[in-house]
């Protein structure tokens, strides 16, 4: 519920008084990027706009914002009507993506988001929608570290999508928040499931990062910050020997 202000006679007067029109006013969105990672590479949701503009082209979640809400409250509801997800996931506001000449309607000024999902979690959540207009994307990063720029994005084929408007730059801004953030936060575990094994979270980072890592070393590091415990369980259904499954000490 709204607080209640108490002003002047003078303010009131005022804002009376005050002509809207008197300013240019730009319409506000919100965009969200939806995030997992699968077998090493990162993922997220895309869907295809049915209209124009960018008729065809391939966008990130989104949604305009409403009089009445705020914009954690647009990203929630963009969130749960693309995505089917209403809780169990992390997300916070990323950057204010504000060019001119971004949108060729009319001005647009966009706050993106970003969310990070368990991948089984989100498989399962995009099998309950409509599959034809609607892409996990695999993303391939040109640049090396927190460089940043526009990304591309590839379907289950190889098949490069169109990304619609700057959404290839709202991307490559989400993944250069995780690499900035991967090493003195709890996000890799976000990722993952609430156990996992030492293979499955080296992927998870490998994914982030881009790059090939050194197994021992990363194990052994990570097995000495004390941000994980085994659980004294053994992954089930593989082909292989069963590996040792952990949970996260911090972030869950």
């Amino acid at each position: 519920m709204a607080k209640l202000i108490k002003r002047s006679a003078e303010e009131e007067a005022f804002l009376a008084e005050y002509e809207v029109e008197a300013f240019e006013r730009s319409s506000v969105t919100v965009d969200v990027v939806v995030i997992t990672a699968i077998d090493g590479h990162l993922r997220a949701v895309l869907y295809r706009r049915p209209n124009a503009p960018e008729k065809g082209a391939w966008s990130l979640p989104g949604g305009f914002l409403r009089e009445d809400e705020t914009l954690h409250r647009t990203a929630e509801r963009v969130l749960e009507r693309r995505a089917g997800l209403s809780e169990g996931f992390f997300f916070e506001q990323l950057y204010t993506f504000g060019a001119p000449d971004r949108d060729p309607r009319t001005r647009v000024v966009t706050v993106a988001y970003y969310a990070l999902v368990e991948p089984g979690r989100l498989q399962e959540r995009l099998a309950e929608g409509e599959q034809a207009d609607v892409q996990l994307a695999t993303l391939t990063v040109p640049w090396l570290g927190e460089q940043a720029g526009p990304i591309e994005a590839a379907d289950a084929k190889g098949k490069k999508l169109r990304l619609a408007f700057d959404h290839a730059g709202i991307l490559g801004m989400a993944v250069r928040r995780l690499r900035g953030k991967l090493m003195y936060t709890s996000i890799a575990y976000r990722l993952l499931p609430e156990t996992f094994t030492l293979r499955e979270l080296q992927q998870v980072h490998e994914a982030i990062l881009g790059e090939a890592l050194n197994k021992r070393s990363f194990r052994r590091r990570l097995l000495a910050s004390g941000e994980i415990e085994p659980t004294g369980k053994l992954e089930e259904g593989t082909d292989f020997r069963p590996a040792q499954l952990y949970r996260a000490v911090l972030g869950w």
